[in-house]
């Protein structure tokens, strides 16, 4: 695809490799970006593109990727290059074939995890703003999770719910929980781990030698449950996963609710990204909260 030269030619002078002849194919799946694969005789690319007013989101998901890659836990794609031209911001990855996180995947891959999230920072948040799915995500740093967690994770998208028109109940329950979030971390003062930040079972996979593979991160330094709460959020990680991870790094006391603090911002991004057939489930998780203050 000729709009796509530009892209090629810096993956070349990035490489310092020709990529003549090389195939180009489309891959599906993705509901944010266009993608496609970059195949030659030797090597093979994954390429996102996106309009260019997007290139700061690239520029993210690079850090967060050579970030978790720099902890040598979890495989993550490597970054070969980002970039803007005319047309397109676009980030270039390896190539990695994956298939499904089966057996000891999955306990490689909470062992692995927990290792990831013994990589620490003095502050919550990170280095620059970037984006959960398509939503804007605020990453300010903070030395005090609770302000953090209060500002810029759930008054943050109750916020975009009211910009959306999801006012109501939601907005007036959802203050009551803002102001009351004191109550629910009480004695809990977790230190700032290094966290994928949107790890559900679609980011999630396996190389062709069955070890993990974690990928599209939303990366920022937080409590390390946001991320276990997430992974129980749609399902897909299992009980050997679980086990694996608290046989190294063991949850504290309280995560049960926690977790359901935790996920009510991804339910309200949800809610914001897809419409209101999360409203329901988003005003249940807050009664349920404010039920146990």
């Amino acid at each position: 695809m000729a709009q796509l030269d530009s892209i090629v030619e810096h993956i070349e002078s990035t490489t310092n490799q020709s990529l003549q002849p090389y195939q180009l194919n489309s891959i599906g799946g993705g509901c944010i970006n266009s993608a496609f694969q970059l195949k030659t005789e030797q090597q093979a690319y994954f390429i996102k593109v996106n309009q260019p007013s997007l290139s700061l989101m690239f520029e993210a998901e690079a850090l967060g990727l050579q970030e978790m890659s720099a902890t040598k836990s979890i495989r993550v794609p490597e970054v070969i290059c980002q970039g803007t031209n005319h047309q397109h911001s676009y980030l270039v990855l390896e190539y990695i074939p994956l298939r499904s996180l089966r057996g000891d995947g999955n306990i490689t891959l909470g062992e692995q995890l927990a290792h990831m999230h013994k990589v620490k920072q003095p502050f919550f948040g990170w280095q620059m703003d970037n984006t959960i799915g398509s939503t804007p995500q605020i990453n300010d740093q903070n030395h005090h999770w609770l302000g953090f967690w209060r500002e810029h994770r759930l008054g943050q998208q109750l916020k975009f719910a009211a910009q959306n028109g999801y006012t109501g109940r939601l907005q007036s329950h959802g203050e009551k929980l803002l102001d009351n979030l004191d109550k629910l971390l009480e004695n809990h003062h977790p230190q700032p781990s290094l966290l994928h930040g949107d790890l559900w079972g679609g980011n999630a996979a396996a190389d062709d030698l069955g070890q993990p593979v974690i990928f599209d991160p939303a990366c920022y330094y937080g409590d390390r449950e946001t991320d276990l709460a997430m992974t129980e959020l749609f399902g897909g990680f299992g009980r050997d996963f679980f086990a694996a991870y608290n046989a190294i790094y063991p949850v504290d006391s309280g995560y049960a609710t926690r977790k359901t603090l935790y996920n009510l911002y991804h339910i309200l991004n949800h809610l914001n990204l897809f419409g209101g057939g999360y409203m329901g489930q988003a005003e249940s998780m807050i009664d349920q909260l404010l039920s146990e203050i």
